[in-house]
């Protein structure tokens, strides 16, 4: 094994990853970037939108069990992280709003990740691509490398000053997703690279660091039930996110959820609803004004529900609210049910009454003929559990001083393998990962691990 010592190393090679180690190379610091997959940039290659929050006061309302430091941290960072993306040369559109609540902007991803990656080479660093890290080098307590597999087999002990786990979160993994999210996380599809397997999550443990909350949620969409995401071209494609216009109920026939606190957030919710499945029910109005209208400014619109049709999900077009009462049998929906619920609400609303559950935002009656239905699942994107970091981006241990944490000597994290930040709550992906990623190269270029050793 070949021996050799980097101001830091990464491992992983997505919007986190590449990141710090582009900063990290930009600056004359010496990197090593490893990814397991044959490319680099993991599933921020389907992003394109770097938001979140204007305020910390207003990211403390949307996700008021998330942890206030890095909440703190990440709107500290969002502008520098902005200005650095736009000072690679890569276009970073103006601000529009974003789920109603956030604020960002368009960024071509592809081509961040991509100049990011020749960067650190133009520089003299090194990116290992198919190369899968199978072990922390610890010494005393501290991290000071990894042991990596490389393409031919053989393996290479790589040693640094800091060490950074951004792999991705472990939404790759059937089992961990069981454990860590719902048992029937383990069915759901995936909508996201089929990479990020907990490699972070076990490296991390393995080294002392602390796993944060297990029911911390994750992100995703509502997805056409029984429709493979094989192709990545559906994760935006058919994402269903109108759902916050329309209603959704359960196999009972029964709404559970305020649609319009957003589709992650409803996503969620049906994964513990049974069977993880349940009817999205639209009408003419939310048809027009947002299954075939754009969701974002910038993005085209398509016809969603036409897009769902024709991948073979399961949907119909009612001429009227009778007409549920004919629901096929084998969908597993009263469709009777389903049919009064509807009348209810529309009456209700129209009276000026709270509906159960009752909807903070779009209370406009469904009640403009023809009537879309769409079979909808949750599909996961990314987990919010994860292992504990400061703002700083330093892996937090259990043990230690009064605090309840200490750091972890050499041990960095972000991106998905960080934990914190969101409890069943989101505002942004890509903002997190960049800003934390940015935080930490600083920490590589300006700490010592050993002071953290005494």
């Amino acid at each position: 094994m070949d021996d050799e010592t980097v101001d830091l190393l990464v491992v992983g090679g997505g919007m986190a990853g590449l990141s710090a180690a582009a900063r990290v190379a930009a600056e004359g610091g010496s990197v090593v970037l490893v990814e397991k997959a044959d490319r680099p940039g993991g599933s921020a290659r389907f992003a394109g939108f770097v938001w979140t929050a204007p305020t910390v006061e207003e990211l403390r309302r949307v996700n008021p069990d998330g942890d206030p430091e890095l909440a703190a941290a990440l709107l500290d960072g969002f502008a520098e992280g902005v200005e650095w993306i736009r000072s690679l040369g890569v276009e970073c559109r103006p601000p529009v709003p974003v789920l109603g609540f956030g604020r960002g902007h368009q960024v071509d991803t592809n081509h961040y990740l991509d100049t990011c990656e020749r960067l650190i080479r133009e520089r003299g660093q090194q990116v290992l691509t198919g190369t899968r890290t199978t072990s922390l080098v610890v010494e005393n307590g501290m991290v000071k490398g990894a042991v990596c597999l490389l393409p031919d087999g053989s393996e290479r002990r790589i040693e640094s000053r800091w060490t950074l786990l951004a792999t991705g979160g472990f939404q790759g993994d059937r089992a961990l997703r069981a454990e860590h999210v719902h048992p029937r996380a383990a069915d759901i599809e995936l909508r996201a690279n089929p990479h990020s397997r907990g490699d972070g999550l076990a490296l991390g443990r393995s080294a002392g660091a602390d796993f944060g909350a297990k029911d911390a949620g994750f992100y995703g969409h509502l997805m056409p039930a029984g429709v493979s995401l094989a192709d990545p071209a559906r994760f935006v494609d058919l994402a269903l996110y109108y759902s916050e216009h329309a209603l959704l109920f359960d196999t009972t026939g029964e709404r559970f959820v305020d649609e319009t606190v957003g589709d992650h957030l409803t996503a969620m919710a049906l994964l513990e609803r049974p069977q993880a499945r349940g009817l999205l029910v639209a009408d003419a109005r939310v048809h027009r004004e947002w299954i075939s209208a754009s969701y974002v400014a910038g993005i085209p619109g398509v016809d969603k529900f036409q897009l769902c049709h024709r991948a073979g999900a399961r949907s119909a077009v009612a001429d009227s609210l009778a007409d549920f009462a004919s629901m096929p049998e084998e969908w597993g929906y009263p469709g009777a049910t389903v049919r009064d619920r509807i009348a209810d609400f529309n009456a209700t609303v129209r009276s000026g009454g709270a509906t159960t559950p009752d909807r903070l935002l779009d209370r406009q009656p469904l009640d403009e003929p023809p009537f879309y239905a769409v079979e909808a699942a949750p599909a996961i994107t990314f987990t919010f559990g994860g292992l504990l970091i400061d703002a700083g981006a330093h892996a937090l241990s259990a043990d230690g001083d009064g605090a309840g944490r200490r750091r972890v000597p050499g041990q960095l994290v972000a991106g998905a393998d960080a934990g914190g930040l969101y409890r069943r709550a989101y505002a942004g992906g890509l903002a997190p990962a960049l800003v934390f990623g940015l935080a930490a190269a600083r920490t590589a270029l300006t700490e010592s691990p050993a002071d953290l050793a005494h």
